[in-house]
């Protein structure tokens, strides 16, 4: 059996002051990533918003939610964090938008990155690259079956416009193992991510999937019933040490 990868994940999205993004980015992958990870954090992804100037966005995953209490005490209780607190939270006006999910199935999980993450200040190994990460709010929990029904009528028509998702995730409903950090609770939501090579063909999947027939007829339909509110999309530039790329 395919053990997941991370079936415990933060999406976190950070409202910065004006001008800061890049000061926090340099701080954050020089200081932030092998810190969290030596204490059983995963740092998945970290982002430029390419709509937001003064959006920082991250993922970071655990094996469970004891470990992640764990995890998170180690290191903002730790010397990195100490000592870099005050610099990172300087650059913050908002650090609160925290959505907790797990891998909606075994093929929802993220894959495992390919090649080593650059030291820092070394140019990214892979190619450039952007994501698309694509939010669904439910009024209802998105259950096994509309999983089901995500993979099987949704994620082929994403893959055929161009925008085959690399994990879909969903709802991590458990206590929040670690209250000093809070997270949006009480929400339903699917979140889906796929890599493109550049703006151009995000917009290529977007309007091929508009002028779908099945997206229009089918499955629009179908989604639009258990959508609480419109979705939201976040096209996201990795950083140069994102492992996510």
């Amino acid at each position: 059996m395919k053990v997941l990868r991370c079936p415990v994940v933060e999406l976190r999205q950070y409202t910065l002051h004006p001008g800061q993004r890049d000061v926090l980015i340099d701080l954050f992958d020089r200081e932030f990533v092998e810190s969290q990870e030596a204490v059983g954090a995963t740092v998945l992804g970290q982002f430029r918003d390419l709509d937001d100037p003064d959006r920082f966005v991250w993922l970071r995953g655990f094996e469970d939610m004891p470990r992640r209490a764990k995890a998170l005490e180690s290191f903002y209780g730790g010397p990195v964090w100490q000592a870099h607190r005050d610099a990172a939270n300087a650059t913050m006006i908002d650090s609160d938008d925290v959505l907790l999910l797990r891998p909606a199935s075994v093929r929802g999980a993220f894959p495992v990155p390919v090649g080593a993450r650059p030291i820092p200040g070394e140019p990214a190994s892979l190619p450039p690259s952007l994501v698309l990460a694509t939010i669904w709010y439910g009024n209802t929990p998105f259950d096994t079956t509309f999983v089901e029904f995500f993979q099987q009528h949704v994620r082929p028509l994403l893959t055929e416009t161009g925008g085959e998702p690399l994990a879909y995730l969903r709802s991590e409903h458990s206590p929040n193992t670690f209250p000093a950090l809070p997270v949006r609770m009480n929400e339903e939501v699917f979140v889906w991510f796929a890599r493109f090579a550049d703006e151009g063909h995000i917009d290529q999947h977007l309007n091929r999937l508009q002028l779908s027939q099945r997206w229009r007829e089918e499955i629009l339909p179908t989604l639009s019933e258990r959508w609480a509110r419109a979705p939201q999309r976040l096209r996201l530039a990795p950083t140069e040490r994102s492992v996510l790329r």
